[in-house]
């Protein structure tokens, strides 16, 4: 199904809009909802999983999945939420599928903000990478995706007092690894 929309109208239209009429089969639609939220869903995979190519065919599935299941989504403003249940979903069964390694740091790309150096963003990214993956899993949805412990445990069925305990450990750990950059 095609909107009356014109690609340029997309483009400007609110997200409510957008994804409301990518709910009712429009192409066009869902297409400008994967651009704007590729970059997310691509860095939040990579950060998970810790290898390029593996964070590029997960976020693509991410987005197969989201587009079958559009149908089932009952509420724009809900989006947001969904799209993140399914991107954990989507490593959760990855790793099922796969023990999953640690990526060579030659192998990294550029996925930090702006506001980073490439070292801290490879000093980062290295980090993460030494913490377990259930305990990355808490921390990546805390502080790069945003979400609250409650929404964490809901998103992992995780129970909410082993992710707080997740986000402690992972964090304190981070900051032992990462210590240099409090004296920057």
């Amino acid at each position: 199904m095609e909107s009356r929309l014109s690609v340029a109208d997309l483009k400007q239209a609110t997200d409510p809009l957008v994804i409301a009429l990518a709910c009712g089969g429009d192409d066009r639609a869902f297409a400008e909802i994967v651009q704007r939220r590729h970059a997310r869903v691509r860095k939040f995979m990579y950060h998970l999983c810790r290898q390029p190519n593996l964070g590029d065919d997960l976020a693509q599935q991410v987005f197969l999945t989201a587009w079958r299941s559009l149908p089932k989504l009952r509420a724009a403003a809900a989006f947001d939420g969904w799209l993140k249940r399914i991107m954990v979903t989507t490593w959760q069964q990855s790793g099922r599928r796969k023990r999953m390694t640690l990526a060579d740091e030659s192998e990294l790309p550029e996925l930090g903000t702006s506001a980073e150096s490439p070292s801290q963003r490879l000093d980062l990214n290295a980090a993460l990478a030494l913490i377990p993956p259930p305990v990355r899993l808490c921390v990546v949805l805390a502080y790069a995706g945003g979400m609250t412990h409650e929404e964490i445990a809901a998103a992992t069925e995780v129970p909410l007092g082993t992710v707080k305990s997740h986000i402690l450990r992972g964090s304190a750990r981070l900051r032992e690894l990462l210590a240099d950059y409090r004296h920057e």
